[in-house]
């Protein structure tokens, strides 16, 4: 698999994927993210193609602090191929390169399978409780 930077080209696909992915909710209009991330660190906003078919995505991003990962999808026909472990991979490399100490993600409760995934690539929850507060509505 190839990854590369998030083109706007992109963003249809990716969007596509997302939305197979179940990963969309209604309150996060996905353009509305992808505009978002295209203002900061853009260069962290990876896809990944096989013979040019965009086939995974991920939102990663630094604050100084800690790192992020958002919107991780992988093409459901191309699942257990290690895609996403590879994509995780070049996103620690990218991170750890900026002086990144730690990496943290938000997975729902009810993702089995992306829990179990990410306690195989040495991922564990945190003593800590998600808040979260909506300053601008996507509606």
């Amino acid at each position: 698999m190839l990854i590369r930077p998030f083109q706007p080209s992109d963003e249809t696909a990716v969007v596509d994927l997302w939305q197979r992915c179940d990963l969309t909710r209604p309150w996060n209009d996905p353009y509305k993210d992808i505009q978002r991330k295209l203002q900061v660190q853009p260069e962290l906003f990876l896809v990944g193609e096989i013979d040019g078919t965009l086939v995974a995505s991920a939102m990663a991003g630094y604050e100084g602090h800690r790192g992020w990962v958002n919107y991780l999808a992988v093409c459901p026909q191309q699942r257990q191929r290690g895609l996403a472990r590879q994509l995780m991979a070049h996103i620690e490399t990218l991170l750890l390169a900026m002086g990144c100490p730690k990496l943290s993600l938000q997975v729902r409760d009810t993702n089995a399978a992306a829990l179990a995934f990410y306690e195989r690539l040495g991922y564990q929850v945190d003593a800590s409780v998600s808040l979260g507060k909506r300053l601008i509505a996507d509606d």
